[in-house]
């Protein structure tokens, strides 16, 4: 069955990368969500208080990838127990989020989040946010496929 998942964590670009190479991924688009401004711009999210964090729409089959297997990827990808910040980009669209589309999204994930918690794994508390997704606002077209692109240009 095809579905839908939403993750923030860290620049887009990156997580964008990430979420294509996992198996059972259809598609990935970045885009904002999390805020209040209506379809925010890129400069709109980086340099004013739009609210949003810099986000991926993950269209997935989850008879090939459950939802349980993108949340691994996500906190694989990124360190989850940095607060609104991943490395050198620092600043709230850049926050560790889970934004789900329906309550067993929401419960997957918090379940998940508690055990990694008590697992041990990270020495600090895990900063992830789970929260209901909004309006997914998709980036403008030079930022999708970014990585691609570059690559295809050099």
């Amino acid at each position: 069955m095809i579905e839908k998942a939403i993750f923030a964590a860290g620049c887009f670009w990156k997580v964008e990368e990430e979420f294509r190479k996992v198996s059972g991924v259809v598609s990935v688009k970045v885009g904002y969500t999390g805020g209040e401004k209506e379809n925010p711009t890129y400069k709109e999210v980086c340099n004013t208080d739009t609210g949003h964090a810099e986000a991926v729409e993950v269209t997935f089959d989850s008879e090939k990838v459950p939802y349980k297997g993108l949340l691994e990827a996500f906190w694989n990808m990124h360190d989850p127990t940095q607060k609104d910040r991943q490395g050198f980009d620092f600043g709230r669209q850049y926050r560790s989020a889970i934004f789900y589309l329906n309550d067993k999204q929401r419960e997957v994930a918090e379940r998940y989040k508690q055990e990694l918690d008590e697992s041990g794994k990270y020495d600090k508390e895990i900063e992830t946010e789970i929260t209901p997704a909004g309006v997914f606002w998709e980036a403008e077209e030079y930022h999708q496929k970014y990585f691609a692109k570059q690559r295809s240009e050099a």
